[in-house]
């Protein structure tokens, strides 16, 4: 049977599924025509449908083949043990084995436990399938969502263990408890909440009903089967079919591949690809259930039902329950709107608008409370809305003014308290929601403060600080100050209102983090830079194991309180995680603290602990371009040969290529491609594709900008150069780095006098920094300025560290008594002179030889070695065009023949 005649077969079964037997003749007819073969299929199928459960979903062909197989009836494992399980009872069966209540003798607890078929097992693929969907799933640990505490083999049997749960689906619930509104917002809000935590973790439900909602006795809310749940394209794992589902107590309908009919959205009704925003949909329609005792779309038929999904309104909720809150119709409304980009496109947003109102409605109660402790029961209003809908709102003002006039001929001083307080809280709601109406543009994250008192951990919050950077960097509309501009301020009092005038922002993040054995505390506050005042603060106790969903969560909060509409895309990025395993990500922020110190030492050690990381999780693509970013820096922060500089390029190259293979949305993997295909390729017109491919990824990411800069100007396209450094500097104003290349674009621009200028504003502030030393000796160079650049070389080499302060001192000496005896061609032999011997050592690049005899006048000996600089493929000879050095070659046909070689615009 093909793939195409199977999925046929599943659409009609599933369709038949959703109706009584007395209806599925009509519908047989209808689909199978005179198919005989079509139809006997489907009623094989459904010859199964008393018996299957949907502990993990299958693709259709799996599906089918599980149905039609013949399998032996096994022998009853109640009263067995199996490890350190005794059975209890038989809970259900089906294609995908048997679920046992089971008691759990080591912790003396009830667990559902779920056998599989001997054949199941022996299928290798399958069971490796099974095992990983098995760990994703097991991986949401959430009090709504049902836990998954083992996965495991005895004596040959497979099993998984699952929390049981004793209570009552949402539908068996509401049949014996009438649903106030209080109650529908306390187990919305658990959903809610549970479907978050899922769609963080990349996993889609795709079959939310009251069937698959469990209340226990205490009111605890317990989301179950995650047999079709399928992971969403956010995760790494987005090829995996299914997730693993739970037995409970009551039992429920099977879970169907393509969901169940009255609660699909309408692009799954559709059999489009769905996202997390498909779940949202199906909550509404619970929502809406639970508030009425009805389903929003109804039919005769499953058929009818998928149609009026599709293409009809729902009765709007205020007809059918009048004293419905207006901000609860409207979130209903907003779940259940047929486009998906006018839904809430994260369920956190749901979430927070749900716990919001809920707020309100019991700040409401207690203030009518206050007012009219005898008045007779009234419908509920609400003072604030949490959304923008002006016309839902009912103004304290208001409400004040009507309960005067109820109450006008007495308690005058109750009322006076009562209106003072009134106005002091309308005056709170004011301001505080003219703070968060307002969307933050700009914003500094700065450096979190380890506050563990461990300076081993100190890699952790500087690459939380990263993280949540980068993450806030995804969006376009949100300018985010670059890493090194705000870790001037690390181990720094810090002023809110300073550090927004020093970096130009409207908001200021700080953070405090403390970890205590396997516990890790955050506390985060968002400050606005103009007047001091917080405008969010939270704190997170999570355990070092959940670091890596926390970083998500992070990313999304901040985001929503920045007041950031995000699309589904947009959100899918700043929450983006690049791995699951939280030893791998704890040793790729590891390696991020080591390479930013930039000493040959510690990018080293960040190379080994990127290539830990990898191990940890080969599929961790971030961590791959972390190893390509520290080969990549090496050799120009390190004394090495020239073959050793090669060895690590094509090391770079490889760790480059398993990076783009894992995620092609990494903006620096892009960047580190542009600069490699520049420099090492010489691919000009595929470097600047990459460098605007990471430049669209991620509009803040400066480094990649700098890199552009450089790009441009070595093919000539000066003006731009400088427009792009320049950008890069907007959103990296404190980066030495990029201020240093603003003066290197302006030298190859032949701008002398405003390189100089730059160079020495520089060294003002960072007098240390050897690169811009030597920088500006270099433009001293091309001015002639010889006494200079030795001054600037000597403070350069000592900075270095190249030999002794005393060598560097005796260099020096030699070039100064170069210049007075031979002038400028003095000078240059001298430079000739000790270029030759590291030439021969194998330190110096024949380019660099080129240069000198360039600066000497020497043509015939300058194109020599220009010549033997293209036959090594030397990555200076990319700067030839920029280079003021070569301008007195650039007439003859030699120097034009080298450029159309190398790919440079002649």
């Amino acid at each position: 049977m093909n793939a195409e005649r199977l999925k046929q077969v599943e659409e009609i079964y599933h369709v038949a599924l959703e109706i009584s037997p007395g209806e599925r003749e009509a519908l047989l007819k209808e689909f199978c025509g005179e198919d005989k073969n079509l139809r006997r299929e489907v009623e094989s199928l459904l010859s199964f449908e008393n018996t299957s459960d949907s502990f993990l979903a299958s693709p259709p062909e799996s599906l089918a083949a599980e149905m039609f197989a013949e399998r032996a009836k096994q022998t009853s494992l109640v009263d067995k043990e199996i490890g350190h399980y005794k059975i209890k009872e038989l809970l259900g069966k089906g294609g995908m084995g048997e679920v046992y209540l089971a008691v759990d003798t080591r912790l003396d607890r009830r667990v559902a436990l779920k056998i599989l078929p001997p054949e199941f097992a022996e299928d290798k693929d399958r069971m490796s399938r099974f095992v990983r969907e098995a760990k994703s799933a097991s991986a949401l640990n959430h009090p709504n969502i049902i836990t998954i505490h083992e996965i495991g083999q005895f004596d040959g049997t497979h099993f998984i263990a699952t929390e049981f749960i004793d209570g009552k689906t949402l539908n068996e619930y509401t049949k014996t408890n009438r649903l106030k509104f209080k109650s529908v917002m306390e187990i919305a809000i658990q959903i809610a909440s549970a479907l978050d935590e899922a769609h963080l973790a990349g996993i889609v439900h795709r079959d939310i009903k009251p069937d698959n909602v469990m209340i226990r006795a205490n009111g605890l809310v317990k989301i179950l089967d995650f047999g079709i749940a399928k992971l969403s394209g956010s995760t790494s794992q987005s090829n995996l079919d299914a997730q693993a589902a739970t037995a409970f107590k009551s039992g429920t309908t099977p879970g169907m591949i393509i969901g169940t009919a009255s609660y699909m959205s309408p692009e799954q009704a559709r059999g489009k690809d769905i996202d997390a925003r498909s779940d949202i949909f199906s909550f509404g329609v619970v929502l809406y259930e639970m508030i009425t005792g009805k389903q929003p779309f109804e039919g005769e038929s499953a058929i009818d039902t998928i149609s009026s999904i599709i293409h009809k309104d729902s009765i709007r909720l205020s007809q059918l329950t009048p004293d419905i809150p207006r901000e609860l119709q409207h979130i209903v409304e907003k779940c259940l709107r047929k486009d998906p980009e006018e839904r809430y496109q994260t369920a956190k947003d749901l979430l927070i608008d749900l716990e919001n109102l809920k707020q309100d409605l019991e700040f409401q109660n207690k203030l009518e409370r206050t007012v009219s402790p005898n008045r007779e029961q009234s419908g509920t209003q609400i003072i604030s809305a949490t959304t923008s809908d002006a016309s839902h709102t009912t103004s304290s003002a208001e409400y004040i003014a009507s309960k005067i006039k109820q109450r006008r001929g007495g308690f005058t001083v109750g009322l006076a308290i009562l209106l003072l307080a009134t106005i002091g809280l309308g005056y709170w709601f004011f301001t505080n929601r003219s703070i968060n109406a307002t969307q933050i543009k700009s914003i500094a994250v700065l450096p979190f403060i380890n506050q563990s008192a461990n300076a081993d951990v100190e890699y952790l919050s500087d690459g939380m600080t990263e993280t949540l950077i980068n993450s806030l960097s995804q969006l376009p509309k949100l300018s985010v100050k670059a890493r090194s501009s705000v870790f001037r301020y690390k181990g720094k009092e810090t002023d809110a209102k300073q550090v927004g005038t020093d970096l130009n922002v409207q908001a200021v993040l700080n953070g405090r983090v403390v970890q205590r054995g396997d516990n890790l505390t955050l506390s985060l506050e968002l400050v606005d830079a103009q007047t001091g005042n917080q405008i969010w603060g939270e704190q997170y106790n999570r355990k070092q194991t959940d670091l890596v969903a926390l970083q998500s969560e992070i990313a999304r909060d901040v985001s929503q309180k920045l007041r950031t509409r995000l699309s589904g895309t947009e959100e899918q990025r700043v929450v983006k995680t690049y791995t699951a395993n939280p030893e791998a990500y704890q040793l790729y922020l590891q390696g991020l603290y080591h390479w930013h110190k930039r000493t040959p030492e510690d990018i080293r050690k960040s190379i080994v602990l990127f290539q830990q990381a990898t191990e940890k999780d080969p599929s961790y693509a971030q961590a791959y371009a972390g190893l390509a970013l520290a080969y990549g820096v090496l050799p120009n922060n390190s004394t090495m040969t020239k073959q050793e500089a090669k060895e690590i390029h094509l090391k770079q190259r490889v760790a480059l290529t398993k990076a783009q293979e894992l995620d092609d949305s990494l903006p620096e993997i892009h960047a580190a491609l542009g600069d490699f295909k520049h420099t090492v390729d010489w691919d000009f017109v595929g470097a600047e594709n990459e460098y605007k491919r990471a430049i669209e990824l991620n509009p803040n990411y400066a480094t990649a900008r700098q890199w552009y800069s450089e790009f441009l100007s070595y093919i000539g396209r000066y003006e731009e150069a400088l427009a792009e450094i320049n950008k890069a500097h907007e959103n990296d104003p404190f980066s030495r780095v990029i201020s240093g290349n603003i003066g290197a674009r302006l030298y190859e621009a032949r701008r002398f006098d405003e390189a100089i200028a730059q160079y020495r504003k520089i060294i003002e502030m960072e007098p240390n920094y050897p690169s811009v030393h030597g920088g500006l000796a270099h433009v001293y160079e091309a001015r002639g300025m010889y006494s200079e650049a030795i001054a600037e070389t000597r403070i350069a080499d000592i900075l270095l560290e190249k030999g002794s302060a005393e060598s560097s001192e005796r260099k020096a000496a030699a070039f100064t008594q170069a210049l007075k005896t031979g002038g400028a061609q003095g000078y240059w032999r001298k430079h000739l002179e000790l270029s030759l011997k590291e030439y021969e050592q194998g330190y110096e690049p024949a380019y660099g030889i080129a240069l000198i005899y360039a600066r000497l006048g020497d043509k015939d000996l300058a194109f020599e070695w220009l010549e033997k600089s293209f036959a090594a493929h030397e990555i200076g000879l990319v700067s030839i065009k920029a280079e003021s050095a070569f301008d007195g070659l650039s007439p003859d046909p030699r120097f034009q023949n080298i450029l159309r070689r190398v790919g440079l615009p002649q």
